[in-house]
């Protein structure tokens, strides 16, 4: 039986957690989202990403800020609703974040990104 989209990304966030206890960070629940916080920078693109139900970042303030959360949040959202085909969706949608749907929706100025 395959998962429900819900649960692949309850897997996702599982093997992201897992990545993050190799460098010796757990995950803490920040604003209702599993944070692993304190990574070395070459351990995740950009600020941070959120894989599945987990956001793992650097160990920078503004990581965990309250609009950085909320941006994560709904990447959250999007991983459960597309699950695994998020992943290509997202790529699909390019790497600019202004013109990358699931960055807007998530909020470009929330993600760091400027623009509102």
């Amino acid at each position: 039986m395959l998962l429900d989209r819900a649960a692949q990304a309850a897997l996702v966030g599982r093997a992201a957690r897992a990545w993050a206890r190799v460098f010796g960070v757990r995950a803490r629940e920040l604003d209702g989202l599993r944070v692993c916080a304190g990574l070395p920078g070459w351990a995740y693109p950009r600020g941070g990403v959120t894989w599945g139900d987990t956001y793992v970042c650097g160990p920078q303030p503004w990581a965990v800020s309250a609009p950085r959360l909320r941006h994560e949040s709904v990447h959250v959202r999007q991983w459960r609703r597309y699950g695994l085909a998020f992943a290509l969706l997202y790529l699909r949608a390019g790497r600019d974040p202004r013109t990358n749907r699931f960055e807007v929706e998530a909020g470009l100025a929330d993600g760091g990104y400027g623009g509102g």
